[in-house]
């Protein structure tokens, strides 16, 4: 199954990059022609549009007043709100490119970005977005990490909404009882996570993510610990994945499992391990900014604390990127004016910030970003902090690959687990990946130049 998948998505690359592979599938658009080969129509600007939320449940409520104000604000263009969780968002999008039924817009994030473009069912926006009055108002770096995640032909094909970043929540009110310090290093969150532990009163120090979007937490836990700031060595060829370091730092990350965490975590994606650990008695967990008003609806503000990834003993702190999220034009739209005019809706100022205020994330609209609840909401205030003091290094991940979403999420999910369970060994699991990397780093240089 593992093979298929990566095989499918491969052929689908080719064939988007004019190789002589071939998709075993037609990939088919809502008229029956190929979503390459469907461009879709301006259409009137006004109608009915249908938008796919790429994080269902978790945002559609604010989603929901999003769309209820660009009805008001047009009110001859209707929107049909669509929430796919995100676990199930990128399969759903493959599925309707090969099938046919993509929607007019949808989110497209940095992860799943260079896939949906290498298949041909994304429309650049370069030009909509200079003619716009977006133009000059979005940040530039988000912009730019958007158009490298686009898989190497310069393009823009979504337009940025939020940046997120990793954030070690924990509680306070636990810490203070226990008399400990803030976890601001790795020692310490070490030390915190095995104090806090006593499983037959069901208290423990850590939550650990081992269910969907697990990979990311792994990595940024390993490259924290070892220090090592490239996801690439010097070659460019080959990942640091399964450097030694690496291999070091997951040994003992993982190791963390049913020893100070819940055995449930084996499971458990976000929305699971974020409603245990507000639930209950868990010292700390890893998360982003996402999840902050999570926490402040469950525990108010008193009793958790949102500070930026442990550092090393000298201070140094060291993340992998949390990819930027943003919002897509599907190419095959029949009602391109009228998408575009909602991409532009939720982009704008007011709009920017009140999704963001919602998500707890940093808005990609910079007059947003300067709005007063950003410097009230500590995690969000300390990650931009974080990124500018010079105190932090970002080990760039590998988004522009096309076979990323599925090497960091189907093909190497189930074996995390089996780490966690004991059932392989950190090295056998990271060799697997790095493997898997290397050879779509290959892929991607022979392609690209």
């Amino acid at each position: 199954m593992k093979i298929s998948i990566r095989r499918s998505r491969r052929a689908a690359t080719a064939v988007a990059l004019g190789s002589v592979l071939a998709l075993t599938a037609t990939a088919c658009g809502d008229d029956g022609s190929s979503a390459g080969g469907d461009k879709g129509a301006e259409g009137s600007g006004t109608g009915k549009i249908v938008f796919w939320d790429n994080n269902g449940g978790v945002r559609t409520d604010i989603w929901k007043e999003i769309i209820a104000d660009f009805e008001k604000a047009n009110p001859d263009i209707k929107v049909e709100y669509v929430g796919i969780p995100s676990t199930d968002y990128q399969s759903k999008v493959d599925t309707a490119i090969q099938g046919g039924g993509l929607p007019d817009v949808g989110g497209v994030g940095a992860a799943m970005l260079a896939g949906f473009a290498a298949q041909n069912a994304l429309e650049p926006l370069d030009d909509r977005l200079a003619k716009s009055s977006l133009s000059g108002k979005l940040n530039k770096d988000m912009v730019t990490s958007l158009t490298a995640a686009g898989g190497g032909d310069g393009k823009l094909y979504s337009i940025p909404t939020s940046a997120n970043n990793g954030v070690l929540y924990y509680r306070t009110d636990l810490f203070e009882k226990a008399g400990l310090d803030a976890p601001t290093t790795w020692e310490k969150f070490y030390a915190a996570a095995e104090k806090l532990t006593d499983s037959g009163k069901n208290e423990f120090g850590y939550t650990i993510r081992g269910g969907a979007g697990s990979i990311a937490q792994a990595l940024d836990a390993m490259y924290g610990q070892s220090g090592i700031t490239s996801f690439w060595d010097a070659s460019g060829e080959k990942t640091t994945v399964n450097d030694p370091k690496n291999v070091a730092a997951l040994e003992k990350y993982a190791a963390l499992y049913k020893k100070v965490t819940p055995a449930a975590d084996l499971n458990n994606d976000f929305t699971k391990m974020v409603a245990q650990w507000d639930s209950g008695t868990i010292g700390m967990l890893n998360h982003n900014l996402g999840s902050y008003q999570d926490h402040v609806k469950a525990l108010g503000t008193e009793k958790f604390r949102g500070i930026p990834q442990p550092t090393l003993a000298d201070g140094k702190r060291v993340q992998v990127s949390n990819p930027v999220d943003g919002v897509g034009l599907f190419k095959n739209s029949k009602n391109k004016e009228a998408a575009w005019k909602f991409i532009e809706f939720a982009s704008s100022h007011a709009e920017s910030s009140k999704f963001n205020e919602s998500a707890g994330q940093v808005p990609a609209n910079n007059d947003a970003a300067k709005d007063a609840w950003i410097s009230k909401a500590e995690p969000t205030k300390l990650a931009a902090a974080a990124l500018t003091d010079g105190s932090t290094t970002i080990v760039q991940l590998p988004y522009y690959l096309p076979d990323w979403n599925t090497i960091s999420k189907a093909d190497n999910e189930p074996n995390f687990q089996k780490v966690l369970n004991g059932d392989m060994k950190a090295k056998e699991f990271l060799d697997t990946m790095a493997g898997q990397l290397n050879e779509a780093q290959t892929e991607w240089k022979q392609r690209n130049g």
